[in-house]
């Protein structure tokens, strides 16, 4: 091969852009399905927020209907999320400082959990000791409820490549609201326990 055909194929041009493009399409392509998945995402987790806020203002009524509630929250969520699924679970307490703690018992081990004949106040009404003493459902009158919902749905942006990506999805929501004060109060249960 001659310098001079050398120099030429050097200097030749043709078709460089179309090897450009088949290396660089890829990258884009999928850094730009990442962009709008993530995007998608970060849009539902805001309306379904919105939904659960809102389902949970309406709910904290008297006339509060929970399966209406959570019937909203997939209404709002849908559009966004197609083939959207929900689940929801509601835990009631007498006050928010409630939230998450234990019934009242003698740890006499210090092992945090009550075993061993130790004694409890059943506070509750369930007949057991609960490491939580939120009662499941809606509540009454001034009750804290904390609701949470969990939506699971189907990528729409799947990510070239990575089908790793294209599995189910879950977000979740949840709020805290306090039952407005339609009638009296319930208190908490003292009947005594000994734990197993």
């Amino acid at each position: 091969m001659t310098r001079r055909r050398l120099r030429q194929l050097l200097s030749a041009s043709d078709g460089v852009t179309a090897l450009e493009f088949a290396v660089v399409a890829p990258v884009f392509l999928t850094m730009l399905m990442g962009v709008l998945d993530i995007g998608h995402m970060i849009y539902g987790q805001s309306v379904l927020n919105g939904a659960v806020q809102h389902a949970a203002r309406e709910a904290s009524l008297e006339t509060g209907d929970t399966s209406a509630a959570d019937a909203k929250v997939l209404a709002q969520v849908r559009p966004v999320l197609p083939d959207v699924t929900i689940s929801s679970t509601r835990s009631s307490y007498y006050d928010f400082s409630d939230i998450a703690r234990a019934e009242a018992w003698n740890d006499a081990d210090g092992n945090g959990n009550c075993n061993d004949g130790e004694t409890y106040t059943d506070e509750n009404g369930n007949g057991q000791w609960d490491a939580d003493i939120g009662v499941s459902g809606n509540g009454g009158a001034n009750d804290v409820v904390v609701y949470t919902v969990t939506a699971t749905y189907e990528p729409v942006f799947r990510m070239p490549f990575l089908p790793d990506s294209w599995a189910q999805r879950s977000l979740t929501s949840s709020t805290v609201r306090k039952n407005q004060p339609f009638a009296n109060q319930e208190t908490y249960g003292g009947e005594a326990g000994a734990c197993g």
